[in-house]
């Protein structure tokens, strides 16, 4: 009996007879693509916005927006502005940012890809009228990047 025991627990550990794998998570484990501190390290401009990101190690990415939305008033040009910071969690190329002090449905996806940072906004951040976060950042600096808080 207790060898029967054993069996069953030897072949549940490595999976034989167990259901068959999903190869689909095999494949997307096999060809993720992550990203290295160096490519992510720096400061990413798209027109006036501007993103600060430094990775912190352990998943971790420390992020400062700085966003500006420009308009003609009869005063002439005018801008309404917002920010945002906090830590980031990464996983592969892609990392997911809450700003800090946001609403719960803020979030903010940052996509390192080919060199460029792909940036989507989901719901309304409370940046500032009409600014907003999304875009295609370039980076613009790969030194260690000097945040307000520092």
């Amino acid at each position: 009996m207790k060898r029967i025991l054993l069996a069953f627990l030897w072949c549940s550990l490595l999976g034989i007879g167990a259901l068959p794998n999903d190869d689909s998570t095999k494949v997307f484990a096999q060809n993720a693509t992550v990203v290295t501190a160096a490519q992510v390290n720096g400061t990413w401009r798209s027109g006036k916005n501007e993103f600060k990101v430094l990775a912190l190690g352990k998943n971790r990415l420390k992020v400062e927006f700085s966003g500006v939305y420009e308009y003609k008033s009869a005063g002439g040009l005018t801008a309404n502005t917002g920010e945002g910071k906090g830590i980031a969690t990464i996983e592969g190329d892609t990392a997911i940012f809450k700003p800090e002090n946001t609403e719960d449905e803020c979030q903010i996806t940052m996509k390192f890809t080919q060199g460029k940072l792909l940036v989507t906004q989901k719901s309304n951040c409370g940046f500032g009228l009409n600014v907003w976060a999304e875009g295609t950042y370039r980076k613009t600096n790969s030194r260690k990047p000097v945040f307000e808080q520092d």
